[in-house]
């Protein structure tokens, strides 16, 4: 990761998932090493978010802070579809195809209203040199998630039964 812009960072995680994606759908590929992955990128990139990128995002009276919360929501919604492909033990039933593609739906939704919303709000409201710092700190918080094995079926287990109270 060279750049430091926040949204160039975010950006860049966005499209690995998609890559990651592609890789799980086909048949012939590792999936099981795509999903694992796939799993630590997307429960580190969310955490990061809400805990470097977001609460600083609130504050420009020029981002909407409902987007915010709403991002959050579509991150919990994605952890508990991310929960429910990981349990599927067959990576070539249908029923892996089918948990799938509920990931890729609540994944590929989350980052494109992300990308329409906060980040261009981000561009346009967020200086270049506070947008760098955003960077560095979503970047050391990834990769302590990162470090940490985030990404794992427990943590993932964790994360969804937090929210379900």
């Amino acid at each position: 990761m060279s750049s430091t812009d926040v949204v160039e960072l975010i950006l860049k995680d966005h499209r690995r998932m998609e890559d990651l994606f592609r890789t799980m759908r086909n048949a012939e590929a590792d999936r099981a090493a795509a999903l694992e992955e796939f799993a630590h990128l997307l429960i580190a990139h969310a955490s990061a978010e809400e805990d470097e990128v977001y609460p600083a995002l609130r504050r420009y009276k020029n981002v909407d802070g409902d987007d915010v919360d709403h991002s959050v929501h579509e991150h919990h919604e994605a952890n508990e579809a991310l929960l429910a492909l990981l349990e599927v033990e067959d990576t070539g039933s249908e029923e892996w195809d089918e948990k799938l593609e509920e990931l890729v739906t609540a994944v590929n939704h989350h980052a494109d209203e992300e990308e329409r919303t906060l980040l261009n709000d981000a561009r346009e409201n967020v200086a270049a040199d506070r947008r760098s710092q955003l960077g560095a700190a979503f970047r050391e918080a990834r990769a302590k998630y990162l470090d940490s094995g985030c990404g794992s079926v427990d943590n993932v287990r964790e994360l969804v039964a937090s929210v379900r109270g």
